[in-house]
């Protein structure tokens, strides 16, 4: 084409300048805010604050603030997942926000703490830390609410988990807030499986019954249920987090675990684990609320290594501490090898046991602490440390030989008196748990040999106690299953020997519920001696000033006696009152609250008797109240709490009872204020001229059967603060003349919500008297009083002596049996 030419072609533009490109932008950016604030003020309607209208920009303004995540674990900087124990796993639990000072504060103070790694709680958009728990690490999720069901929270919750800590932990761990997890078993679980493959573990599900092929699930496919718990490994999280925001635009049902098991399956290519194992280690109760809130001693709890649901906090920590309990158990086992081994090899070695506390591994380097109290010294190898057997104790005498008791449907026992009773609770409860744990044993490894055993019952068995511990002989009938290659069910008897060894004595001072620690046992022990040998002389001295400050020394009791009559017997209560608390300087205080007898006019000298006391001891604090009309015990302590104060630690005695300093010592440890009511269990002596008739009678704190028994039902001698007495309810006034108002006080304070203690008191004595039962009494009343004067006569060997050599009284009894059945028959 030459250039003169002319074509009809367009002519091509030049390119625009810088200029142009800028002007664009910047009218196209103004264009679209003036868009954008017209959409606004259209769309949001203005706000009333306080009766104001506000603008839609003051409105924006008072928005609150979305709070940001708070007391998040820290984590170091080099602390990764190679080179620290702690960085295990980590926990998100998913709560809302009304349950972030109840639910989830129960899961953080439990097993919470004791994790291998980390954990936080993750809840709805405005949620704040509960102020009963500051320190809950807690994670509110932008634009999620607590609605149901929890998709967008759960699969927020691990984007945000492979956000901030993907790097730093082997697995991640998605719970609720009404899961217990034993984390010792988690962490045994989690260091046997390699992290670095992805994996997917829980309890496999296809749905219930009636939502089977509903879920949009293939026949091959599953998902971990939500509630016990669901393990990602890091390589699982790595693969789904990036594909989150789909698995939330595709959901199918309204199911939050089916949608996490289908993302996993698209995206990781893995499913749930299908393992019928997962059923028990992962463990769900059907029952709902009323799950794990029985007995506990199950194979089910035992087995697990999560349980679900644990709806109420309470029950939380209730089962965290049975945990805790089993995990004591443990450790004293291991202990229990542990001294074997030092047993057996000082046997090896030749060393003598009592010379293996002071042992020196090298000059000057001992092998074990000197100091009793620490927590290297190894304790009493020579008991603990003998192996188990059921010949562990060898009697050297005839009368050193401990028989053994017979179990079956009944307990025959020659120990007692009584051969043949029933199998009291305490024997069952022991019993079921060896049966528990032998079958637990025996079925460790079934899975692996093809086979399971199953138990029936147990035929029969013996049981002893001796210096060692319990030693069990059982014969159980079990079934013998075998679901590899062959199949068979068998019946088949097996023998269990079992040797249950003391664990050995462990001491715990505590002081109003509370552990004390003593940094220098010897010193502070020197200064309390001193205190006692100084204490109420004459001059009174006291060189450590801080003693009268003594928590536990300090209490004051308060007796409140009643009594009616029975002056030599009240002589014979000051004379212990006396010796006791008054020589000695005891903090205490008596109120006598006496009222008149029918036939015996002791009044006026009962109170002179009280008064010769005082004026004895100036600065001893006694006081009568004298009362009117018919005496009621009731009545009578109830006055005498009325002169009291709501602090004053008050002891109900009655004039009967004899003690000494140890018992006063368990009334001021065993009694809290606002938290426990102690009562006592008293022994009451059998009638002397019975038992000892002209032979010389013992000590009169001798306790044996043939002396007296143990007042199980008796709950008359009580302490308790007056501010707990008016709390439960006090005494019903109402009741007249002897007994039934201790009984009412008990059932009121099982009741309420002080915690009771009852312990046999060696130190503190019944003595014997005659029980007199009047006719006016009520027919409840009367059948108690008759009761216990039957059962304060003497024990069952002298009554069967007495029957044997007295023909005549089998005559009466089975003339007058003969009498009640005539009219009858």
């Amino acid at each position: 084409m030459s250039m003169g030419e002319v074509t009809d072609r367009p002519v091509m533009r030049k390119r625009r300048g810088l200029s142009s490109v800028v002007l664009g932008l910047t009218l196209g950016l103004l264009l679209g805010f003036l868009i954008l604030s017209y959409r606004m003020l259209v769309s949001t309607p203005p706000q009333r604050s306080s009766g104001v209208w506000l603008s839609s920009t003051q409105a924006v303004s008072r928005l609150p603030l979305r709070p940001a995540a708070k007391n998040m674990p820290k984590i170091k900087e080099n602390e990764y997942i190679n080179n620290s124990a702690t960085n295990l796993v980590f926990v998100g639990v998913m709560t809302a926000r009304k349950y972030l000072d109840s639910r989830a504060k129960a899961v953080y103070e439990t097993w919470g703490k004791e994790l291998p790694g980390k954990i936080a709680f993750f809840s709805s958009e405005f949620s704040t830390v509960p102020e009963n728990c500051p320190d809950l690490p807690l994670v509110p999720l932008p634009r999620v609410d607590d609605s149901y069901p929890p998709q967008k929270k759960s699969f927020l919750m691990l984007q945000y988990m492979w956000n901030n800590f993907g790097d730093r932990f082997e697995w991640f761990f998605r719970a609720d807030d009404d899961v217990y997890v034993r984390t010792d078993r988690l962490e045994k679980l989690l260091r046997s499986v390699d992290s670095k493959r992805p994996m997917y573990i829980g309890q496999a599900g296809r749905g219930n019954s009636e939502e089977f092929g509903l879920l949009s699930l293939e026949y091959d496919e599953n998902f971990c249920m939500g509630g016990p718990g669901v393990l990602l490994s890091r390589e699982t999280l790595k693969r789904i987090v990036p594909h989150i925001k789909k698995c939330l635009q595709n959901l199918y049902t309204t199911h939050e675990d089916v949608e996490l098991g289908r993302c996993v399956k698209k995206y990781a290519g893995i499913p749930c684990t299908w393992n019928y194992e997962m059923q028990s280690i992962l463990y769900h109760n059907s029952s709902g609320d009323q799950a794990f809130t029985g007995n506990l001693k199950k194979k089910e709890v035992h087995r697990a290594i999560t349980l679900h649901p644990v709806k109420s906090p309470p029950h939380m920590y209730r089962l965290h501490n049975y945990m805790r309990g089993l995990h004591i158990q443990d450790l004293q086992q291991e202990r229990l090898h542990l001294h074997r081994d030092l047993y057996t090899m000082a046997k090896q070695l030749g060393i003598g046991l009592d010379n293996l506390k002071n042992n020196e591994i090298a000059k000057g380097v001992r092998l074990f602490a000197a100091d009793p109290y620490s927590s290297r010294h190894p304790g009493d190898t020579g008991i603990l440390g003998v192996p188990p057997g059921l010949r562990s104790f060898k009697p050297m005498t005839s009368e050193e030989v401990i028989p053994w008791d017979f179990l079956s449907r009944s307990e025959y026992s020659l120990a007692d008196s009584n051969p043949r009773r029933r199998v009291h609770s305490d024997i069952k409860e022991g019993l079921d748990d060896i049966t528990r744990e032998v079958m637990a044993s025996i079925n460790a490894c079934s899975r692996q040999r093809g086979r399971i055993v199953e138990e029936r019952s147990a035929l029969y068995g013996y049981r002893r106690v001796d210096s060692y511990g319990a030693d069990t002989i059982l014969d159980l009938l079990l079934v013998y299953r075998k679901y590899r290659g062959r199949k068979v069910t068998l019946p088949v008897r097996r023998h269990v020997y079992l040797h249950q060894h003391f664990t050995g004595l462990e001491i715990r001072e505590v002081l109003n519920g509370e552990q004390v620690i003593l940094n220098d046992t010897n010193s502070q022990g020197y200064e309390k001696s001193l205190q006692n040998i100084l204490r109420n002389t004459f001059l009174n001295l006291n060189f450590n000033p801080d003693a009268e400050n003594d928590p536990v020394q300090g209490k004051t009791i308060h007796f409140v006696l009643p009594l009616s009559g029975r002056f030599e017997v009240f002589q014979r209560f000051l004379k212990n009152y006396e010796e006791i608390c008054l020589t000695t300087g005891e903090k205490t205080e008596l109120t006598v609250v006496v009222y008149p007898h029918p036939t015996e006019d002791s009044v006026e000298k009962t109170i002179n008797l009280v008064e010769q006391l005082r004026y004895k001891y100036r600065n001893s604090r006694i006081e009568t109240i004298t009362g009117s009309g018919n005496f009621s015990r009731a009545k009578a302590l109830h006055v005498g709490i009325s002169k009291l104060k709501d602090e004053d630690l008050l002891f109900f005695i009655d004039v009967d009872i004899v003690f000494t300093n140890s018992a006063l010592n368990r009334i001021r440890l065993n009694t809290l204020l606002g938290r426990r009511i102690y009562f006592p269990v008293v022994f009451s002596q059998y009638d002397p001229k019975v038992l000892y008739k002209n032979s010389v009678k013992p000590d009169r704190f001798a306790i044996s059967d043939f002396s007296g028994y143990w007042r199980i039902f008796g709950f008359g001698i009580v302490s308790l603060y007056k501010k707990d007495y008016n709390a439960i309810g006090g005494f019903d006034l109402s009741i007249q003349g002897w007994g039934k108002e201790d009984v009412d006080l008990f059932d009121k304070a099982v009741k309420s919500n002080l915690d009771i203690f009852r312990a046999a008191d060696k130190h503190m004595i019944h003595v014997f008297h005659e029980v007199e039962c009047e006719n006016k009494l009520s027919r409840t009343q009367y059948t108690m009083c008759m009761g216990t004067k039957a059962a304060t006569y003497a024990n069952r060997e002298v009554l069967t002596k007495i029957i044997n050599e007295n023909p005549d009284y089998m005559r009466f009894a089975r003339a007058r049996r003969l009498k009640l059945i005539k009219p009858a028959s």
